[in-house]
């Protein structure tokens, strides 16, 4: 009787264990798509703010009010 019990715990901890490492995989593989698409959205910033520049004048370029 104890040891079916044992052998029932090592195949519990044999499939957790076999868990743990697939969503440790899992992780790994997620963080390093999250690294590549946070690039790409850093790099498509760039490429808009260089293709349309801001339509907000700067505080040297705006005019002074009329009352100046």
């Amino acid at each position: 009787m104890d040891e079916q019990r044992l052998i029932d715990l090592e195949i519990r901890y044999a499939h957790q264990d076999a868990a743990l490492n697939e969503l440790s995989d899992l992780v790994y593989r997620q963080g390093r798509e999250l690294d590549a698409l946070r690039r790409l959205v850093g790099d498509l910033r760039r490429q808009l703010q260089a293709m349309a520049p801001s339509n907000i004048a700067t505080a040297a370029e705006e005019t002074p009010p009329p009352h100046y």
